[in-house]
């Protein structure tokens, strides 16, 4: 029996369809997104409807083919974009195989956390499947150091994340924060927590005609000293805290759950695929595991 009563022995996936409806913050197009039951061992994959006749794209790490503004996974000339908020919501409840549909290649930014995502899924429930949850475990520690970005796994009994970032703009500065990722700690230490950006990078981003679904119902914004959203932050640190969301949508491209410690430094999307292709190529440093 596994030493933390966190651990899911066996696999689960959604108990029936669910729907949400939105706009693709980069592309501004609406976009409609139903989660259907899937497959045991089939893990999460994703289908385009607006595209009929393809195979579905699996939410793996080595199916990432772009990570400059969100992860994006693709096959071939077919994309999905911006995935890391819903991959963070089935990651930290436990959902370890679905099927997605979308009738468009970016999926919607709903209110620019992983909230409306998980509030949703558990609320419509689990379904528990008769085969083993298969995890990797971290073994030996991990680390990848570059230009100040800072990304390692050490090996633990339970998944957790440390996350500190170092912003020079007064208002997030340098914030860290730590959480065991359990369904309740996702839902109520870090779903609500809001993508953000800085003004300028707002005006540089409309300049170059991205960010069409953006706006402060859909992300926090900074400008200078001065937050933009009327109702100000969710938490005090809400930026270190959107940071480990996009951690765990992040390192839920491994394709299974992990079992140990993460930290991270000023890390990003792109950083995170980098450090997923040096711990698959450590063999030594982890291993997979069932609990049956």
């Amino acid at each position: 029996m596994p030493q933390n009563k966190n651990i899911k022995i066996y696999q689960h996936t959604v108990n029936k369809e669910i729907k949400f409806y939105g706009k693709g913050v980069h592309s501004g197009k609406d976009v409609t997104l139903f989660i259907q039951p899937g497959e045991p061992n089939s893990g999460i994959q994703f289908f385009r409807t607006d595209l009929p006749g393809h195979t579905g794209i699996k939410a793996i790490f080595k199916n990432v083919t772009d990570t400059s503004l969100a992860t994006v996974i693709g096959n071939g000339e077919i994309i999905i974009s911006t995935i890391e908020h819903l991959m963070a919501a089935f990651s930290a409840i436990g959902v370890d195989n679905a099927k997605v549909l979308i009738d468009n290649y970016e999926l919607p930014i709903m209110d620019g956390s992983s909230y409306v995502f998980a509030n949703k899924i558990l609320n419509s429930g689990l379904e528990q499947q008769p085969f083993p949850r298969h995890y990797l475990v971290i073994k030996n520690t991990v680390e990848l150091k570059e230009e100040g970005k800072f990304v390692g796994a050490y090996p633990d009994n339970s998944y957790k994340i440390t996350c500190k970032i170092d912003f020079t703009n007064p208002v997030v500065g340098v914030q860290e924060f730590t959480a065991e990722i359990t369904p309740e700690n996702f839902l109520k230490k870090i779903s609500k927590a809001r993508t953000f950006g800085f003004m300028s990078d707002v005006q540089t981003m409309n300049m170059l005609g991205l960010g069409r679904g953006g706006s402060l119902d859909t992300a926090v914004v900074v400008d200078g000293n001065k937050i933009l959203n009327p109702e100000g932050l969710r938490y005090p640190d809400e930026f270190v805290r959107h940071k480990m969301l996009d951690c765990v949508g992040d390192f839920s491209l491994i394709g299974m759950p992990l079992l140990g410690h993460i930290k991270t430094f000023k890390s990003g999307h792109e950083f995170h695929r980098r450090f997923l292709d040096l711990l698959f190529s450590k063999k030594d440093c982890w291993e997979t595991k069932t609990f049956v």
